[in-house]
Order: structure tokens, then C-alpha cells, then sequence
């Protein structure tokens, strides 16, 4: 995670001393006047430094508010003094005052154009505020001064980064740790970069320097932990896991920092992700006043309800590709729907088309969080659904300025976020039984049929010949597309198992990463296996993907982190889908999905059970045939793929918020009821 790192000048102990002998060479000695209006200037400059020298260990013992009063006192004594500007400026800014902080750097540079600290200072202050142009340009002018400033490079790299311009945040990322080899949070910046430019071994070797750097750091070893699922390099995993999980339960120094996706999609219980989301909140210090607008809190329930979803995954994206058709099926004489977007606009005909679907589509991604948050909050929002969670690209920090009197989040991260900052989960009882309510911070609502929406205008394109897309003419086609962070050791060996028993099958992956392929194939080998059993499909558009998907006979999912969209696009195109339910909400998603669809005989609750399956459906083409048959008409008729449907469910459940919200009573476990008859009924 990006840390802008200001800088805070220490005591400069020759000052006072230079100070004295400038004065003294330029006044006379022989004057009495002079000397007494110069002794007046050294007992004012000495006081000042006393004053400065005072504000810096405060600061340094984190009382900020008495260092802030200590600077100011020595710039009332010395108006100049350029290096307690800067300082203040770190005070006021660790304590989030970044208008305040900013001004105090300005007026050091101003005073001392040269002073490459306050200008550095200067840029993270004011990228903190959302302004990406003139951070850069401060950046550059302290490096100006100063080529060899680590953090000045750093800080760059994380403005490069938010700015989407990966190569030059890799460039600086890569000068900060050649000059400060013991940079850790540079390294881990830059695997992060990587990550997000799919450069995944140059990742992990940057996130395993920073773990090296600091052994117990727990983000650096959450991300290692994910980049070799991603790598399918599973040597050295299981104990790395297991140093987590024992981290987060015990609240040992590595659980500090650990990633809660990391977690959640890992063999974890229940109990453990909350724990971690609670830990991560705790570390990251996501808790704030609340700030709820008066105007939103005022309205009434029978006003047109203001819902504001916000995202980094309004274009060509999974999040994309199941909520247009529930954008695009909203009441709009009911509500008024917002898209607050920080993520890329690719211009792709799915981006136009969301924007479309939306009363107003207003981007906030060169805005700063609190910017963002005072710009909703502005909005007049009622209910801020947030579809990201803890998932790569997140912006929770906005969350924690309580923009909208209800927060909620919704389809984006299969978890608690641990804080009471969001109100609502939206979820239904398969995913979320009410056993397992004590998991989850937020207050549950439930959905009357799966909590997951489905487009139901996503075009399948037609299917190619086997032969075309790589697979034998003949035999059983074990399928998974889920991605490889997915399969694990346990659900890999069940796969080899089945491979081995069914004669001539095969089973079709795909290749998440030019890594994996590889890595799986020496997996299958070791397992006796003949590597070419495993077929390895591209990346294609959706609609050629959902046309391939007719080749396969049975898809598998994994466990513990279930297909989610990969198993509703396997349905809508007609294909069945095993899964093995676990006891997590991440581990429960296929479940949900199948039983909303009819298809509970698909759904298995252990490993033995679920290879057992899978090995008679193999063996059974009739039987498997039957269930192919079945599932191609039920996705015609299941409330899965009724997007209308789906729309009044969720609506019920933002009007029972804001009703709960109206008559003054607390969030609270919500349960809505079905719809019954046609799709577009009023609930």
C-alpha cells in the first residue's frame, strides 16, 4: 500500500551560531545602539531556536498539537525560519491538516528556494489533497536540487502510480531503493507496480526483499503468500500460511498489515478473516468521526432515494459484467442512482453502456478521499454502496469520512470489512446463514434469492470446434476457469485423481499468467500425471469466452475461494457446475448460485463427497447429459438471470434501510421477502 512520507528536519544545531556571526559582521561593535538592537535579535534568535528545537521533540514523542504551538511560537520570534515552516507543515499534516500543511510548505520553499525537504514535503501534502499534477511537479523540483533523495524518488513512484503511469513509478520506485538499499516500503511499492502490470516474479522478488528487510511484516508476506498462489509455486506455501493464520489469532507482530483479501480467498476460517479485517482497520487507522450530511439525513423516505455505488470497476470487469444489467433495471422513479468511479475509463462499450444506465456517472479519481467523500457527501446520497471492499484498486479511506448517513457494501469482497463504518452487507442465507452473523461486523441483509446479479444481455458467441480451441475430438472435459490463485494443492490432487480414473479426459484451465501453465503441468507430472492432459485456454473477450464454455462437459470448482463469476457465466451458458460449499462466504458462492438455479444435487459439502461426484458424472454421459439438458432450461426461467427481479429485491432492501434509518433505530439484520409473480411486481 502507497505511504506518502513527508519529511520532518531535525534540530539544526550550528544556527544559531552562523546567525551570530553574520549579525555581528555586519553592525559595529563601537555602537551602543547597534549592539543593544542586535543583542535584542540574538536573545529573539535564540529563543526561536529554543522554541524550534522544543517543537521537534515533541513531535518526535507524537504531540503534535504542542510541536505545532512550539513552531508557531518560534516563527513569532523569527518570521524566516524557513525549517520550522516545514516542520509545522509535518505536524499539521500527520494530523490530516493537509490545507494548513501545505501553506506551511509553501511558505519554506518560498523562503528557501532550494530547500528540497519542504519541497518534497510540499508534494505529498498536496497528493494527499488529490492534486497529482502539482505533487509530481514538486517531486521534481526537490530531486532537481537533490538527485540522490530516496524519498523524493519514492514519493514520485506513488504519484506516477496513482497517476497511471506505471513505468516511470517503476523507474522511481527502482532509483529509491539503489540509493537506500533498506527502503522496504519502496520495495514493497514497486511489487505492488508489478503486480498491477502482471510482471508477477519480478512482484514477488520485490515484495520478498521488503519481508526480508522486515522479517515480520505482514503485508509484504501477505503478498507473497498470494503472488505464489497467482505463480502456482506451491512449495513453500503451507507454512506460509500457516505463519498468518497463527499471526492473526495470536496478534503477533506479522499480522500487522496483513491483507485481508489475502486471507479470505486462503483455508481460513470464519473467525480468522474477521479478525484479520478488524487488525487491518486497527492498522491502517480507518476509523473517523462521522460526518453525515444534514441535508441527506433530513429527507424523507418518501423522496426519490439517492443510491450511490462506487467503484474502480465500471468498465470492462467482472464487477462490470454482472451489475449492468441491475444498473440498467432500477426504478427511476424511485431512486436516483449514482456511479462514483476512480477507476480507468477504457471507453469500451461497456463503460459507455454503465454510464448510460445511470442517473449521473461522476468520476473522483484525481480527487483526494477526503475531497471525494465531501463530494458525495455534498451529493445528498442516502445510501453508498460500495462494490470494491478490500479488492485490488480499493479506496476505503473515502468510506471512513461517513459521506451518506447509510454505507453498505455489496458483491465486490466476499467478507466482513471488520468496521462499523459500513452499515450493511448485502448477501443472502446460503452465503451467509444466520449462524454465522457474529463473522461480520456489518448488520446482513438477506436477498431472497442469490445475492449475486446477472446480466441478462450478455451475448454468447458461438462455439468453436474442439479442435479449435485445443481439446481432443473425443473424451471428457474436466473445466475451471476460475483463476489459478484459486486451485490449491488439495483441490489439484482431486483433479489428478480424476484425471487418472476417467480414461481419455482432460482438463481445460485457464492460463490466468504466462507462470502458471508451466508450474501446474510440473504439479501433474509429480503426480504422475501426463502433463498433456492439461489444456491451458487464453484470455477472449466474454462473449467468446461464454461460446467456448459449451466444450466442456463439467466444470469443477474450488475450494476454499469458490468460482463467482466464472460459475454464473459456466450456468448462462449452459454448462453444469460441481461445487464443494465450505464454510466461509468466499467458499459459498457457487452454492448460492446453483440453488437458485434448481440444481442442489451439484452443490456437495466435503472433498470426498465432491470427487466422488464428479468421478460418476464422468462415468455417467446420460446422467450428465440430463443435468446439461436441465441446466440450459432452467437458466431461461431461474431468477438468477432476472436482472428485473433482482432490481425489486434490492430496492426493498434500500427502503428498508432508510426506514430503519427515518424512525431513528440502529442498523439491524435485514431479511427481504420474494417477489412472486412477474418479474417487475413491486415488493
Amino acid at each position: 500500500m502507497s505511504m506518502l512520507r513527508p519529511e520532518h528536519t531535525k534540530p539544526c544545531w550550528g544556527w544559531s551560531n552562523t546567525f551570530m556571526n553574520a549579525e555581528w559582521r555586519n553592525r559595529s561593535s563601537t555602537c551602543l545602539s547597534a549592539a543593544e538592537a542586535l543583542t535584542e535579535q540574538l536573545f529573539m534568535a535564540l529563543e526561536a531556536v529554543k522554541h524550534y528545537e522544543s517543537g521537534n521533540a515533541l513531535y518526535e514523542r507524537g504531540r503534535m498539537d504542542d510541536a505545532i504551538a512550539a513552531y508557531r511560537e518560534a516563527l513569532r520570534l523569527k518570521p524566516d525560519y524557513s525549517e520550522a515552516f516545514n516542520n509545522m507543515g509535518a505536524a499539521l499534516q500527520a494530523l490530516g491538516r493537509m490545507e494548513e500543511a501545505s501553506a506551511a510548505y509553501r511558505e519554506a520553499v518560498r523562503l528557501q528556494p532550494d530547500y528540497a525537504t519542504a519541497w518534497n514535503n510540499l508534494g505529498s501534502a498536496v497528493q494527499l489533497q488529490g492534486d497529482l499534477s502539482e505533487a509530481i511537479a514538486a517531486y521534481h523540483q526537490a530531486l532537481r536540487l537533490n538527485p540522490d533523495y530516496a524519498m523524493a524518488h519514492y514519493n514520485l513512484g506513488n504519484a506516477m502510480r496513482a497517476q497511471r503511469r506505471p513505468a516511470e513509478a517503476i523507474d522511481a520506485f527502482r532509483a529509491a531503493v539503489k540509493l537506500k538499499p533498506d527502503f522496504r516500503e519502496a520495495y514493497s511499492n514497486l511489487g505492488a507496480v508489478l503486480h498491477e502490470q502482471e510482471r508477477l516474479e519480478e512482484a514477488l522478488a520485490a515484495y520478498q526483499d521488503a519481508l526480508r528487510l522486515k522479517p515480520d511484516w505482514g503485508s509484504a508476506a501477505g503478498q507473497i503468500v498470494h503472488l505464489m498462489r497467482q505463480l502456482c509455486w506451491w512449495d513453500d506455501l503451507a507454512p506460509r500460511v500457516a505463519a498468518l493464520r497463527h499471526a492473526i489469532m495470536t496478534d503477533a507482530p506479522l499480522s500487522k498489515g496483513i491483507p485481508p483479501f489475502s486471507i479470505v480467498v486462503s483455508d481460513t476460517s470464519a473467525a480468522e478473516q474477521q479478525r484479520c479485517a478488524r487488525q487491518w482497520v486497527s492498522h491502517k487507522r480507518l476509523l473517523r468521526a462521522s460526518q453525515v450530511a444534514s441535508a441527506a439525513s433530513a429527507r424523507t423516505v418518501m423522496s426519490r432515494l439517492r443510491i450511490g455505488y462506487i467503484s474502480a470497476d465500471f468498465h470492462n470487469h467482472a464487477t462490470a459484467y454482472l451489475i449492468a444489467g441491475l444498473l440498467e433495471s432500477h426504478d427511476r422513479e424511485a431512486f436516483e442512482i449514482v456511479a462514483y468511479s476512480y477507476g480507468p475509463d477504457d471507453a469500451s462499450p461497456m463503460s459507455r453502456r454503465l454510464q448510460s444506465a445511470c442517473s449521473r456517472f461522476v468520476e473522483i479519481g484525481a480527487l483526494s478521499d477526503q475531497k471525494a467523500a465531501a463530494g458525495i457527501q455534498a451529493d445528498g446520497i442516502d445510501i453508498l454502496v460500495d462494490l470494491k471492499g478490500y479488492t485490488q484498486h480499493a479506496r476505503t479511506g473515502i468510506l471512513t469520512y461517513r459521506p451518506a448517513p447509510i454505507q453498505a457494501q455489496f458483491l465486490g469482497y466476499p467478507g466482513t470489512m471488520g468496521t462499523g463504518m459500513v452499515d450493511y452487507l448485502i448477501a443472502d442465507r446460503f452465503v451467509v446463514p444466520d449462524e454465522h452473523f457474529r463473522f461480520y461486523d456489518e448488520h446482513i441483509i438477506h436477498l431472497p434469492d442469490c445475492y449475486q446479479p446477472n446480466d441478462p444481455h450478455r451475448v454468447i458467441g458461438p462455439a468453436p470446434t474442439r479442435t479449435e480451441a485445443g481439446l481432443p475430438e473425443t473424451g471428457m472435459v474436466f473445466c475451471s476457469f476460475n483463476e489459478t490463485y484459486k486451485i490449491t494443492p488439495t483441490i489439484f490432487d482431486i483433479w489428478m485423481r480424476l484425471l487418472q480414473s476417467v480414461q481419455g479426459s482432460v482438463l481445460w484451465l485457464l492460463a490466468s499468467n504466462q507462470w502458471a501453465p508451466d508450474n501446474l503441468r510440473r504439479e501433474a507430472h509429480l503426480r504422475g500425471v501426463d502433463p498433456r492432459t492439461l489444456i491451458f485456454a487464453p484470455r477472449v473477450s466474454l462473449a467468446a469466452h461464454l461460446g467456448r464454455l459449451a466444450l466442456a462437459d463439467l466444470v469443477l470448482d474450488t475450494l476454499p475461494c469458490n468460482g463467482h463469476t466464472t460459475t454464473s457465466d459456466a450456468l448462462w451458458s449452459g454448462v453444469p457446475v460441481l461445487t464443494c460449499a465450505g464454510e466461509t462466504f468466499v467458499s459459498r458462492v457457487a452454492g448460492s448460485l446453483l440453488q437458485t438455479m434448481g440444481l442442489p444435487e451439484l452443490i456437495t459439502h466435503n472433498l470426498e463427497d465432491y470427487e466422488r461426484k464428479a468421478r460418476e458424472l464422468a462415468e455417467d454421459a446420460e446422467i450428465l447429459a440430463g443435468l446439461k439438458t436441465k441446466v440450459q432450461e432452467r437458466r431461461r426461467t431461474s431468477p438468477l438471470f432476472d436482472a428485473a427481479r433482482f432490481a425489486r429485491h434490492l430496492e426493498a432492501a434500500y427502503r428498508a434501510m432508510w426506514d430503519r434509518h427515518t424512525r431513528r433505530k440502529a442498523p439491524a439484520a435485514i431479511s427481504i421477502p420474494a417477489v412472486w409473480g412477474n418479474s417487475g411486481t413491486d415488493v
